[in-house]
């Protein structure tokens, strides 16, 4: 894989911002699985598992979040244009998950998910979602803890909004709490055969 030259100069985000990327090496662009309990940034005071620990390229940054408890496709890039275009909701990219959740999900309930579910900071944009068979997926490490008592079963979830931890708090709106969440598609990018803890570079897409 091709070494970046130089790093991107950054600017310093506010609280809560993303953080964007101005750099004046070629264009880069990264698929990772990111693994549960890894943070979705690349240094932490306290000691925990990083993107750090698993992409050691200079210059990227995350293009959108993927919280420690969730899985799947995260991508980086040193592109700022493309950071935008991945990140900012006025481009309405679809991000699809696959969700285990506490109790067999209903038909009612899988429709309040497609309509719109109000929560604290306001009700979510339309939703696709299905129910599905549980996928061939890793084991996860920990493993998911159950409830014996009380069945899960699996949907597949794609919005184009980025509400903060939006999917596990719409699917506890709908009384199906999410134990395991996994991202596997942004827009056109996939996350493939890739294992936890695994990139691959992808090719940049033209201008918009």
């Amino acid at each position: 894989m091709a070494d970046v030259k130089r790093a991107g100069s950054l600017r310093k985000p506010r609280p809560g911002q993303q953080r964007s990327v101005r750099s004046s090496a070629p264009p880069r662009l990264i698929a990772l699985n990111k693994p549960f309990e890894v943070l979705p940034q690349f240094t932490d005071e306290s000691g925990r598992r990083t993107l750090k620990d698993f992409v050691e390229v200079a210059g990227v940054y995350p293009a959108g979040r993927l919280d420690r408890d969730s899985e799947g496709l995260l991508l980086l890039t040193n592109d700022g244009r493309l950071q935008a275009r991945i990140c900012e909701p006025r481009y309405r990219l679809w991000k699809t998950y696959w969700v285990q959740v506490e109790g067999e999900a209903q038909p009612e309930q899988i429709q309040q998910l497609v309509s719109g579910v109000q929560l604290k900071d306001g009700m979510t944009l339309p939703a696709q979602v299905r129910a599905i068979d549980e996928p061939a997926l890793w084991e996860r490490h920990p493993p998911v803890r159950f409830r014996k008592s009380i069945p899960t079963s699996w949907l597949e979830i794609r919005i184009c909004e980025g509400k903060n931890r939006q999917v596990r708090r719409m699917t506890a709106a709908v009384g199906l709490p999410t134990l395991r969440l996994v991202r596997v598609r942004i827009g056109d990018w996939e996350l493939g055969d890739l294992q936890p803890g695994q990139w691959r570079d992808l090719p940049v897409p033209g201008p918009v």
